[in-house]
């Protein structure tokens, strides 16, 4: 298993090193380079809820100071999905030097919302109380993800202590991210429940509950719009069939009006993930330049 994912790691990369960089590495030279820095731990149970132990897995650079860190959180519409899955989407941020805690929450099978957003709120309070142990720099925390990964990222950075969705977690860290990067999110959950942008994804995760409304309120980003935000950078393609292309123009809009940081980076003709390889490496040579923005990335070799 190692073997087959230090060649797919290789690759990807390949795919992601950025135009204008250089010669690109052999596969070899990346598969040598990551099965030598990167430490893997797999199936961490971070929290258990509904009898349900949920775990992470941890990619991390072998270093001698704590790294920058991103917390990721996988695609599938809160219903399906997983984070093995998703696993090739580390790849950009190791190639980084950064560690990556890749996480699992639960599907709408098993809870309805709001208990993805509440586990992954959990989550991002383990890697602050274990940060010394795996070498996070918890003043470089980045949440990430695609799709509705994408909207879990956004939440868990920008949802505040008084909305009360992280009372279960354990511990008392403040819940803080130093940057977000979405790509294609759902930021309006309750656009997706009722007319021309219904989503069945959606409805399946808020279920036939009453409250519904309230609820798709309480777990959408635009809701917790405000200055004292982390930067956000947006990635969507403006033909997406599945979360709508809308969904992140508005937040992007209802940041900068807010005074927060906000990029929207628009892949034309872009579907719902599933670029083109260039449209792809634009999408991490933008990741690239908002992390160094905004001190995420300080400019060792591999950044």
């Amino acid at each position: 298993m190692r073997l087959r994912t230090m060649a797919a790691a290789a690759w990807l990369v390949l795919l992601a090193w950025p135009q204008g960089a250089g010669a690109q590495p052999s596969a070899s030279d990346w598969a040598a380079t990551l099965h030598n820095t990167v430490e893997t731990t797999i199936g961490v149970t971070y929290f258990t809820a509904n009898g349900i132990n949920l775990q992470l897995d941890i990619y991390a650079p072998r270093a001698s100071r704590p790294v920058p860190t991103a917390v990721m959180f996988h695609a599938g519409g809160w219903v399906v999905g997983s984070r093995q899955r998703d696993v090739l989407k580390v790849l950009p941020y190791l190639e980084l030097g950064m560690a990556v805690v890749n996480v699992s929450y639960r599907l709408g099978a098993a809870s309805t919302a709001p208990a993805a957003v509440e586990d992954c709120l959990c989550a991002l309070r383990w890697v602050l109380r274990n940060a010394k142990q795996y070498g996070f720099d918890v003043n470089r925390l980045v949440a990430t993800g695609s799709s509705a990964g994408g909207h879990l990222a956004l939440t868990t950075g920008m949802i505040p202590p008084s909305a009360g969705l992280d009372r279960q977690c354990p511990g008392q860290e403040p819940l803080k991210v130093a940057a977000i990067v979405n790509w294609f999110g759902i930021t309006d959950v309750a656009d997706l429940l009722d007319g021309p942008n219904m989503k069945s994804y959606a409805v399946e995760w808020l279920g036939s509950r009453p409250d519904r409304m309230e609820v798709a309120r309480r777990v959408s980003p635009l809701t917790y719009v405000r200055k004292d935000l982390p930067p956000i950078l947006t990635i969507h393609g403006d033909q997406d069939p599945t979360v709508p292309y809308d969904q992140g123009v508005k937040l992007h809009g209802a940041l900068r009006a807010a005074g927060a940081t906000s990029e929207l980076v628009t892949i034309v003709g872009g579907g719902h993930g599933n670029f083109s390889i260039p449209d792809t490496r634009r999408g991490f040579d933008a990741v690239r330049a908002f992390l160094r923005k905004h001190g995420i990335l300080t400019g060792s070799p591999s950044q």
